[in-house]
């Protein structure tokens, strides 16, 4: 005699072993008939196997939390009939997964049709034949287990997205943290050397006066909560001018606007980002009682920009209006701005300034220079909240 494992393999049936754990549900109004599938399905090794007796309680059982692999249903029931039944579930996106194989008398191929066409995963004729109840109840399990897996294979392919999509958010946030936006799209896009020269940016330097002796006697971090405080608001105005915020070193503040796109008004963007930064330091004094003062230096001329290193990589500037802004910041007056001529011709009338005199620049000569005192905007004074 056959073995019943080789005779098993050769119908080409699922193991049954893999597939008897799943729950079923018998609607049908007949008792005897539910008694007659639920001894059937026993026979083949189900054993969660539960009963209703018509549509309304069947969706009940199903609504109840239990997870339900198969729905074996009768058409012909009071009240809820399985037409109306299988509308019902397919309509529910949380029982729409379960499959439903009809068990009907009705011999009419329209009633085959019209199951198939609700939802219905299978039809058998009543008096049913077990081999072939046996054969369509492995085979909708099995279809159903496939299609949970496919689910959450596309949940977790979905929830891996989601993460990966919030990685790359962060990594690219933190990008823009460190890079200008058009040079962060550049690197983005394969670019490996990335360095150009600007014929006409202004630069400007910051530096807060009284902060040395303080960092010298007060708690580190004390000293770190006061510097960030300041200098994120020193990022906020430099963002609302579309000034480029280049480094800071220590207590000094390097900006600049015309890089890495040029823009015609750059010499007043970095001139009204200055004023508000004089003006926001005044009232950052006024409200933590302390007596900070910044002295700035501003310069308009060609430079050079490009990034450098390739771990810890930055956008940086060099050049002739570089060195002079610097030069301007170092020997100019706590709380001014000390602007050179180029800058002043940049600026135009809106502008007060007043005569500073020369100074000397290293390797450049004497360079013309004023203070920048005021500009003619009513709106200058709308400086953001610290």
């Amino acid at each position: 005699m056959e073995h019943p494992k080789a005779q098993h393999e050769m119908s080409g049936l699922p193991e049954p072993q893999s597939l008897t754990s799943g729950r079923i549900l018998v609607v049908d109004d007949s008792r005897m008939i539910r008694l007659t599938i639920s001894k059937h399905l026993r026979k083949i090794g189900f054993n969660q196997i539960d009963e209703a007796e018509d549509g309304s309680s069947a969706i009940d059982q199903l609504r109840s939390g239990k997870a339900y692999d198969l729905v074996l249903l009768d058409l012909d029931m009071p009240g809820i009939n399985g037409f109306e039944f299988l509308k019902l579930i397919k309509s529910d996106p949380a029982l729409r997964p379960i499959p439903v194989i009809v068990v009907s008398a009705s011999d009419h191929i329209s009633a085959a049709i019209q199951c198939i066409t609700d939802g219905a995963e299978d039809f058998l004729n009543k008096p049913f034949d077990p081999v072939l109840l046996r054969a369509r109840v492995f085979s909708s399990i099995e279809k159903k287990h496939l299609r949970d897996k496919d689910r959450q294979l596309l949940s977790q392919l979905a929830t891996e997205k989601s993460l990966l999509e919030q990685e790359k958010e962060k990594s690219e946030r933190l990008l823009l943290n460190v890079l200008p936006e058009a040079i962060a799209a550049r690197l983005k896009n394969g670019e490996k050397v990335i360095a150009e020269k600007q014929a006409c940016a202004t630069v400007g330097f910051t530096d807060l006066v009284g902060f040395t002796p303080y960092a010298r006697s007060a708690e580190p971090v004390d000293v770190v909560t006061l510097l960030n405080r300041i200098f994120s608001n020193y990022d906020l105005l430099s963002g609302r001018h579309g000034v480029e915020k280049i480094k800071t070193i220590g207590d000094c503040y390097m900006f600049a606007a015309g890089i890495p796109v040029h823009v015609a008004d750059h010499a007043r963007r970095v001139a009204d980002t200055a004023l508000e930064m004089i003006q926001f330091l005044d009232r950052f004094n006024k409200r933590f009682s302390t007596d900070f003062q910044v002295r700035i230096g501003i310069n308009t001329g060609p430079l050079v920009a490009g990034i450098i290193g390739k771990q810890k990589f930055a956008y940086d500037i060099w050049g002739d209006a570089v060195n002079v802004a610097s030069r301007l910041e170092s020997s100019g007056m706590p709380g001014r701005i000390h602007i050179s001529e180029s800058t002043r011709a940049a600026l135009g009338p809106d502008y007060e300034c007043e005569p500073r005199g020369t100074i000397d620049c290293k390797g450049i000569g004497e360079v013309n220079t004023f203070f920048l005192t005021s500009k003619n905007d009513p709106f200058l004074d709308e400086v953001p909240e610290i």
